[in-house]
């Protein structure tokens, strides 16, 4: 099988759910666009996601880290890694919120380039598919995450406000 191969792989759990977002942030080269509920409890203040993130946006000043969800407090108080990500890396990371007017969409998703991706049937269902080389589909999410991108504002900054 070669590295091109398209694969998907059904899965059903939070623990695979959280190895299939490693899968899909290890996979990334240039873009990584993630849309969650609040990121609570998948990883994200994990020393491996912390090290595999900052790897991805040591390796080129044009890389890019997109965080969206609807309620980002958990990711903000809760994921200090994160935080740190976003103090060292403000220029390719960035963490918006969706307004009031999207918090209907209920299926999460994250998006390596325009290849690999996961995604979730629902914020509430641990079941979902891990895509390799599925350019189509990766690109239907991305074309999705760019619309609620557009609609949603920035929530948290790198930087500390104040005197």
């Amino acid at each position: 099988m070669s590295d091109d191969t398209l694969l998907h792989s059904q899965f059903d759990g939070v623990s695979d759910y959280v190895a299939a977002l490693d899968a899909v942030c290890a996979s990334a080269q240039h873009t990584l666009n993630i849309f969650e509920k609040d990121y609570d409890n998948i990883g994200f203040n994990s020393e491996a996601r912390f090290e595999t993130l900052r790897h991805f946006l040591l390796a080129n000043s044009n890389n890019r880290l997109n965080l969206l969800a609807h309620n980002p407090q958990p990711l903000i108080r809760y994921c200090p890694r994160i935080m740190i990500l976003l103090r060292e890396f403000g220029h390719g990371m960035f963490i918006y919120q969706t307004p009031q007017s999207l918090q209907h969409v209920t299926e999460p998703f994250a998006v390596a380039d325009n290849a690999h991706f996961v995604r979730r049937y629902h914020f509430d269902d641990t079941r979902g598919i891990l895509a390799k080389n599925d350019p189509e589909g990766a690109r239907l999410l991305n074309s999705r995450f760019q619309e609620m991108w557009a609609s949603s504002h920035s929530c948290a900054s790198g930087t500390t406000l104040g005197l």
